[in-house]
This record gives C-alpha cells, sequence and structure tokens, in this order.
C-alpha cells in the first residue's frame, strides 16, 4: 500500500482544502490518527501511525478508496503541508493518473446495482478473460458481469474489451460471496466458476461452501444454471456433495469436455494430460426464510457526555461470537467531544468492517453496511449492547 515515514508531523490546522481534496476532521488514540480526507465522491482516512523515530503515513486499509490515485494524491498533499523530515516514501503520483476513467469497471456495489439490467451472467474470478470476452461475444443482449479479487486482471480485461469494442460488460474487484449477498433474488441466469484454487489443504477458503449455494439458489432464476469446470477430482466431488444438500436439484455430470473457448490454465492442464470435470447446478431453489429486523441503524439511540464518557471508560478490544455472526470492538478514538468507534462483524467467512460516529448520535461514517442476515444481528447485538451499559450505569 503506497506511505511514506516521515520524522515530524506539524499541528493538524482542519479543515484544510487543496487541488479538490480535503481534510476534514481528525481522530485519535495512544498511537494513531486518523485524518477524513475527502476527494471527489470519494471518502477515506488517512492513517498517521506513530513508529520509532517518526510517523508512517498510509490509507486505512479497512476505509481506503477504490482508486489508488485518490490515496496517493491525499498522501502527497499531506508530505507537502504537514510533515518535516522525510524518511522515505512508497508512492508516485501523477497528475494525469486520474484522467481517464474506464465504463467496464464499477467501483462500489451502489454503482453495480444501478447499471444492472436484462438478463446476467456471472464469472467468478476470470482470470485473463478468454471465457468472460467469449460469453460477451456470443451473448450481445447478456448482461456479463465479471468479479475477480485482482486488480491486475481488471485493468487487463478492460483494455481487451476496448480494443474488441465489447459493450456489454461489467467488471468488479470485490470477494463473490459479498456482491451475491446484495443481488436481488431470482435476476441472474449463470454463475460461471472455472478452475477455481481447490484450497485441498484449507478447504474453508474455498469459493464453495453452504452458504455460497444457498446465495447461488436465492439469485438464480428458476432456469438459471451454476457451472463448475475444474481440474481437482476432489473440489468436485466437494462442490457436488454441497449441491446435493438441497431437495431436488438437477444435475449435469461430465467429464474432459471441450469447449468452444478454453482458458491458459485448461491449456495447460491438457497439455499435462490431466482430466477436467464439469458439474452443472439448476432446479436449486430452496424455501428462503429472510430476516427482517424491526429497524436498521441507531436512530432511536441518543448519546449524553455521560454516556460518551462511559463508552470511553469502558472500552476494550473484545470478540462477542454467537452460532452464526461476530461483533468484534477493535479500536476507539477520540475527536474533540466526540468518539470514534472500528467495529468489525457479521458472517465469519465474510466479515464487515466499520466506523461508527459516536456524538450526540450514533451514525456510519462511510457507507452503510450491507443489509444481510449476519450483519443485521451483529448491528443489533451492537445495539443491545450500549442499551444495556447504559440501563446499567
Amino acid at each position: 500500500m503506497p506511505n511514506f515515514k516521515t520524522q515530524k508531523i506539524k499541528e493538524l490546522t482542519l479543515p484544510y482544502y487543496q487541488d479538490g481534496l480535503g481534510f476534514l476532521w481528525s481522530a485519535q488514540n495512544n498511537n494513531v490518527s486518523l485524518v477524513y480526507t475527502k476527494i471527489e465522491e470519494e471518502s477515506f482516512f488517512l492513517q498517521i501511525k506513530r513508529v520509532a523515530h517518526g510517523f508512517i503515513i498510509k490509507g486505512d486499509k479497512h476505509a481506503k478508496p477504490c482508486k489508488i490515485d485518490y490515496l496517493q494524491k491525499a498522501l502527497k498533499i499531506f508530505k507537502e503541508n504537514f510533515c518535516e523530515g522525510i524518511i522515505n516514501e512508497a508512492f508516485k503520483f501523477q497528475n494525469n493518473a486520474l484522467v481517464e476513467k474506464t465504463p467496464f469497471i464499477v467501483n462500489d456495489f451502489d454503482e453495480l446495482l444501478s447499471r444492472l439490467h436484462g438478463k446476467i451472467y456471472i464469472e467468478i474470478g476470470f482470470g485473463s478473460g478468454r471465457h468472460l470476452l467469449y460469453q460477451a461475444k456470443e451473448n450481445p443482449d447478456i448482461l456479463i458481469l465479471g468479479v475477480e479479487i485482482y486488480n491486475p486482471a481488471l485493468t487487463q480485461v478492460a483494455k481487451l474489451l476496448k480494443v474488441h469494442n465489447i459493450n456489454n460488460v461489467l467488471l468488479m474487484q470485490s470477494d463473490v460471496r459479498l456482491l451475491l449477498s446484495v443481488l436481488k433474488s431470482k435476476s441472474v441466469e449463470r454463475i460461471f466458476l472455472h478452475f477455481p484454487v481447490p484450497w485441498e489443504k484449507k478447504p474453508h477458503r474455498r469459493v464453495i461452501s453452504k452458504e455460497f449455494c444457498k446465495e447461488c439458489a436465492r439469485v438464480l432464476t428458476h432456469t438459471g444454471r451454476f457451472e463448475l469446470r475444474t481440474d481437482s477430482l476432489e473440489y468436485f466431488h466437494f462442490a457436488l456433495n454441497e449441491f446435493l444438500t438441497f431437495p431436488s436439484p438437477k444435475l449435469s455430470l461430465k467429464k474432459n469436455q471441450n469447449l468452444e473457448i478454453s482458458s491458459k490454465y485448461e491449456d495447460r492442464w491438457k497439455r499435462q494430460e490431466k482430466n477436467i470435470y464439469d458439474l452443472w447446478v439448476w432446479d436449486i431453489d430452496e424455501e428462503n426464510k429472510v430476516y427482517q429486523p424491526e429497524e436498521w441503524g441507531f436512530s432511536s439511540i441518543e448519546l449524553s457526555k455521560k454516556d460518551l464518557n462511559l463508552i470511553e471508560q469502558n472500552f476494550y478490544n473484545k470478540t462477542i461470537k454467537k452460532e452464526d455472526f461476530f461483533l468484534h470492538f477493535q479500536n476507539l478514538y477520540k475527536q474533540g467531544e466526540n468518539l470514534l468507534l472500528k467495529l468489525a462483524f457479521g458472517a465469519f467467512n465474510k466479515p464487515e468492517h466499520c466506523y461508527l460516529h459516536l456524538s450526540n448520535t450514533i451514525n456510519f461514517v462511510f457507507k452503510e453496511p450491507f443489509k444481510i442476515q449476519e450483519n443485521i444481528k451483529a448491528i443489533n447485538e451492537l445495539k443491545e449492547i450500549i442499551k444495556v451499559c447504559f440501563h446499567n450505569a
């Protein structure tokens, strides 16, 4: 992550504005300061951490902008205006870096949901993009959504889409488990998962799990289909067993079928004469019991100065674990008379991180977490803890 080290931090006079960027306010604890930074439509934290012989300034990893150039610009402006004695730096900002924006890459779920339309295919971990581009060319009336965790793959495939004049594709850097959780039910026609990492020694890291299969069942249309292609027989059996837990799925099992398009991994496996396995699953509907909270957020809670003092005095790093969710109190920062609380929470396999600003009210600093069942339960648990704390005070 871009960063630099300096010997001294000057007094922060905030808010401070320069070249379309603003440092608006800061919050501190014993070792770290967070500077709330805003540029264009993005807001994030710069983190100032005290280390031996100075300070390291970088982006907070749980509140960083979608575009790395925004962070680099913030570091440059902060370095030039608030630092003395630069020891080293590991970032490079170019003024023209923010000019070009590809229409193929979406930066957050709100933007994605606003651009989804018609019939949708999803490809998980599209890599070099061969299969994704093939599907886009063969199905010009289908919106192809490519999901990848590695940013270089997104930028490379976005360039290929421009070269081939393909316009029915959206790309997003995300954990697909989070992505599926925000999609509408019965909204997807195909989900492709080709040659995922089998994680034979760490099966908990696999894309496929019981929860993943349930989300596939929810988002796929009644005629929709999940397609796995893998060179791992063990992964093939694992996936098959997960889908066989549904009441009456329809399955297609194939071995060493040649598709119209072959990925670079598949080419490699064929040269090594490895077997290739296909699992297609459809009709995987099940009754979906959706957890509906009476209230989302903290509008019913008002805080006094006494309440804030009580929270500050009783805060400590702790984790609450329930059967299907957790709540972890990570850090507490002071912002004048107000507080900033950092939390991790939600599902064990797809945790959420957020900051809460505590003044006379409680508000999410950035966007609200997604309203998946585990997040809702964790936030409601937090509200009960707050109420009990004040009741017993």
